[in-house]
């Protein structure tokens, strides 16, 4: 892999870096049990210090007006970043999740090691513009262009976790196990021939590429069998196994027809598959299940398991709307990814999740928690929590010990300007303009300053070297 680019990413990134010297201050910021003025926060080795309440700002000390925990984003295909707007020209069929799969083959088929990185840290570095600090990398892309391993198995893996270290996002990478285009081990596509793998090179990948993570500071690696049309029982129950005790991610019940052919196969819905043979427990992250039945998602609620869903690409690829607030009112975890990437930004995801659920029941404010309750708040809060159940990390906040992962908002945000407490929230899902986020620190690293990535000149020159090439006809 060029490690010479990787090398001119992190000198432009280190020149720029600003880290924690004295400490934060705050004059308001939302901690584990609410929210707080005047507060200190100091640092050390990337993790809180200390935290100071009703405090005076020292000298040194960096002033930040509005305080938030840096949200997780639990599912993204950063590739796809790339082809972000490219399928938006209506077919001669009807226009759905199937059609726009066939753009992102030929999309695919033009990449090659160095453009996958290029792509992956343009992806991050806008993720954490967006609020974001760290995600879940579904990552299914592992061969060479003609469908052969590469000589390292996980040259792939290896430039995600390249993009993720110089962008300074964290990284949760979850090496996807695909092995078939549909139910009951169908033989996979020609166009799935980047993907696929049987359980032994599955296993000698995913060791790999948890290898290639080992030098970034609080890495997780976790397993994601691809879908249950991509994978058999027998498969599944394998994949399992590689990593169990870390996150297990599956694509499950995005679309109609997915759940039509699971039927056809199983005699059973997608989900009530899963839940009744899998065992799916608390460290499963069940991503869409957009098409579930009532007695689904009390069920799904259940087991502990968290619903990842990705409102904008939902939106975007038509897919259909979760029943979130069903599946809150039976006690359910959730947080919220970027998937396609056609857009990224935390408080859009969070925004469009509230919308969809306003559209299809025909009322306002459908996911707060109760009367008088903020939706904002009702959002962040379980966003934040269940991410950081799906992407295996602690979920407590801005506490001691946690890393310091800080996103501030601009104050002088024409949206913001007199609102207090979880008024800021609301605020900034439902009412700010892009740009609201102002800095961001990364265990104590600043690397969005402005509402800009602090490497974002070189990170997009190369993005746009890559895409100029790769699109050219």
């Amino acid at each position: 892999m060029s490690r010479h680019n990787i090398q001119v990413w992190h000198d432009g990134l280190e020149q720029k870096e600003t880290r924690v010297t004295g400490a934060l201050w705050f004059e308001t910021v939302l901690l584990p049990g609410g929210w707080a003025d005047r507060v200190r926060m100091a640092e050390a080795g990337g993790k809180i210090a200390a935290v100071e309440i009703g405090a005076e700002p020292q000298q040194g000390d960096e002033r930040v007006p509005i305080g938030l925990p840096g949200l997780p984003n639990i599912h993204s295909h950063a590739f796809q970043r790339g082809m972000a707007g490219l399928a938006e020209a209506r077919g001669h069929t009807d226009d759905d999740f199937w059609s726009w799969r066939e753009v992102m083959y030929r999309f695919v088929d033009r990449l090659n090691p160095d453009d996958v990185e290029a792509i992956a840290a343009q992806a991050f570095a806008e993720m954490l513009e967006g609020g974001f600090t760290r995600v879940g990398e579904f990552h299914y892309l592992h061969h060479d262009l003609d469908g052969h391993a590469y000589a390292d198995p996980a040259e792939l893996s290896a430039r995600i976790a390249a993009a993720a270290s110089a962008t300074g996002i964290g990284l949760t990478l979850l090496p996807v196990f695909y092995a078939h285009s549909g139910f009951g081990g169908a033989p996979p596509s020609h166009g799935q021939r980047r993907f696929i793998n049987d359980p032994d090179r599955f296993a000698k990948l995913a060791q790999a590429a948890k290898a290639a993570c080992a030098g970034l500071p609080d890495a997780v690696v976790g397993v994601a069998p691809h879908s249950l049309r991509a994978v058999t029982p027998d498969e599944l129950a394998l994949v399992s196994q590689v990593f169990r005790d870390a996150p297990m991610h599956i694509h499950i019940a995005e679309q109609v027809r997915e759940v039509e052919d699971c039927l056809a196969w199983s005699g059973r819905r997608p989900v009530a598959w899963l839940l009744d043979e899998a065992g799916a427990d608390a460290r499963w992250c069940l991503v869409h299940a957009t098409h579930v039945t009532e007695a689904e998602t009390g069920a799904l609620a259940r087991t502990g398991a968290v619903a990842g869903i990705c409102p904008v690409t939902e939106a975007n690829l038509g897919d259909g709307v979760f029943p979130t607030d069903r599946y809150l009112a039976a006690g359910g975890a959730f947080a919220v990814g970027s998937d396609s990437n056609i857009l990224i930004s935390a408080a859009e995801e969070l925004r469009t999740l509230e919308y969809a659920q306003r559209l299809t029941r025909r009322a306002r404010n459908v996911l707060a928690g109760g009367a008088g309750t903020s939706t904002g708040r009702t959002l962040f809060d379980g966003a934040l929590a269940g991410g950081a159940q799906a992407l295996g990390v602690s979920g407590e906040g801005l506490a001691v010990g946690a890393p310091l992962d800080v996103v501030s908002l601009n104050a002088e945000s024409p949206s913001l300007i007199g609102r207090r407490g979880d008024e800021l929230l609301d605020a900034w899902i439902f009412a700010a303009r892009p740009g609201a986020v102002d800095r961001v620190w990364r265990r104590g690293r600043k690397v969005v300053e402005g509402g800009r990535h602090v490497a974002a000149e070189p990170i997009a020159a190369r993005y746009r070297r890559t895409l100029e090439k790769v699109l050219a006809d």
